[in-house]
């Protein structure tokens, strides 16, 4: 018989090592042990496959992070159900692609999306509707007790799909990555021995669980070496700061860390049982690394990555960490910093970044075209973020060769915005783009050029609110009577970054 690279198969082990030992700690005072993750998923599993699904099949989940989330996500594992979750912001308009696009055979909700998506449901012919609530009630856990306590994990291949994150550039609609079990079996080991994983480490889990920052980082790590999670339904300053004292890692995305900074509460004593805090998802500002250390006497860890290959790099554990770079690549991850023809350049230069290895995903859902064009001949993935590496091999991420939006770790992409802006009556044209925000990494700022003074900002909010979710928002909107371009007539968006670059921190926050 073929070995099973199922990663559920690897995690399970670990699950009946330590199953008496608690798994996820709520934030209502209830638990999971490891030993119920194991029988939970079990049952979910099996309602699964009475329901219809086969291994390969899709779950497209858009719920509100939850330990029912969680068991859900280890169900889809273990029966081989390819699993597919979705930023609960995201309006009816933006969720139609993502199912037409991913084909669920069953679509997982809160109960008022599905009554808000059923016409959706039926154009779009997903046999399956289920629900699924925050306390653990809704259609697809209300009979759940009925079921085996068994499930034997369905074999899959290292290259077989586990899951199907949702990224894009700037142009074009998203595009599924397609995250085998070999990769996230490859990243969760890598991780774990970078970061010097230890049994008694308490993880405090603070992030969403739709990207692979809060899923798959934050997850997968103490799953693999059976250590316990602080668990919390969304990232609250009180809740994290009395939290932290029963904690020894913590991660988070930049703003979390100057929101904790803001908080007079939050002071050294608090932090004196941690080992570890990372950082990722978006750039961490040099002034937020610098007062950190001073307020804490830790220095964040911070690291690089992306949906198509998770964890890429990272700063040193133990040796001196530098704020501004995300230190070196994980074990058996190749990088590179090339020209535009996948020319490699010498060391200091700045250059497209290029990365191989076994956390790289095998290509975008459905769509082959555009795994050709990321891929080289070598098999080296074009990351589309700009890059130099030092003779240490430590990278620096200069920039990025689209310009794609990275606010409070959420990604956001211009063109969608500037679409929506453009059909509003009376705007003549637009171009979005992010600048430093002392809170969120970047912040969204739209220069509109307006055909009438009777067009506001507030009309354009209204309408924007209407057609995409709320983080995409601008924050800042300003009219203007025209835009720098270049000889091709293109929009010349670092001119209009260099201009507003300050507008966040001169009040307009």
């Amino acid at each position: 018989m073929s070995q099973n690279n199922n990663f559920f198969e690897l995690i399970q082990q670990q699950m009946l090592k330590s199953s008496q030992e608690t798994f996820l700690e709520l934030h209502d005072s209830r638990s999971i042990s490891f030993s119920d993750a194991n029988r939970l998923s079990a049952q979910l599993a099996n309602k699964l496959i009475e329901l219809g699904l086969q291994p390969g099949d899709r779950v497209t989940a858009q719920i509100d992070k939850s330990a029912q989330a969680v068991l859900l996500y280890l169900a889809c594992l273990r029966a081989g159900i390819i699993f597919h979750p979705l930023n609960t912001a995201y309006t009816l308009k933006e969720l139609e692609h993502f199912l037409e696009d991913a084909q669920p055979m069953l679509f997982v909700c809160g109960s008022k999306r599905a009554d808000d998506a059923t016409e959706l449901t039926k154009k779009l012919k997903i046999q399956l509707v289920e629900t699924l609530e925050t306390n653990g009630t809704g259609t697809l856990c209300e009979d759940i007790t009925d079921y085996d306590e068994r499930f034997e994990t369905v074999v899959r291949e290292g290259n077989d799909t586990a899951l199907l994150i949702y990224t894009s550039g700037t142009t074009g609609k998203p595009k599924g990555a397609m995250i085998t079990h070999a990769n996230i079996s490859s990243n969760a080991a890598s991780l774990s021995q970078v970061w010097g994983w230890q049994k008694v480490d308490v993880l405090l889990h603070v992030l969403p669980i739709f990207h692979v920052h809060g899923l798959c980082v934050a997850l997968h790590i103490p799953l693999l070496m059976g250590t316990k999670i602080l668990f919390q339904p969304r990232f609250s300053v009180t809740e994290t700061i009395e939290l932290l004292p029963q904690s020894t890692v913590m991660m988070a995305v930049p703003t979390i860390y100057t929101r904790l900074l803001s908080e007079a509460e939050f002071k050294k004593d608090v932090c004196d049982g941690m080992r570890l805090f990372v950082s990722g998802s978006a750039p961490l500002l040099p002034e937020t690394f610098t007062q950190f250390e001073q307020r804490t006497g830790h220095r964040i860890l911070e690291r690089y990555g992306m949906s198509e290959a998770q964890m890429i790099t990272s700063n040193p554990l133990n040796a001196v960490r530098r704020g501004g770079n995300v230190g070196l690549p994980l074990p058996g991850v190749e990088v590179r910093v090339c020209d535009g023809d996948g020319t490699s350049l010498e060391y200091g230069e700045i250059g497209s970044l290029e990365i191989k290895g076994p956390n790289v995903f095998r290509g975008y859902w459905r769509n082959p075209d555009a795994t050709k064009s990321t891929f080289r001949e070598d098999g080296y993935f074009i990351t589309g973020d700009v890059a130099r590496i030092d003779e240490e091999g430590v990278v620096t991420i200069v920039g990025r060769e689209k310009d794609l939006i990275i606010s409070a770790g959420f990604n956001i992409y211009p063109s969608e915005i500037e679409f929506q802006i453009n059909q509003i009556p009376l705007v003549s044209d637009s171009a979005v783009f992010g600048v430093p925000h002392p809170d969120l990494g970047e912040g969204v700022v739209a220069a509109v050029i307006r055909q009438s003074n009777r067009l506001s900002e507030l009309q354009i909010n209204e309408s924007l609110e209407k057609n995409v979710s709320a983080f995409k928002i601008p924050r800042q909107i300003v009219f203007v009577d025209g835009f720098p371009r270049n000889a091709m007539g293109k929009i010349e968006k670092n001119r209009l970054r260099e201009s507003y670059r300050s507008i966040f921190s001169e009040g307009g926050i």
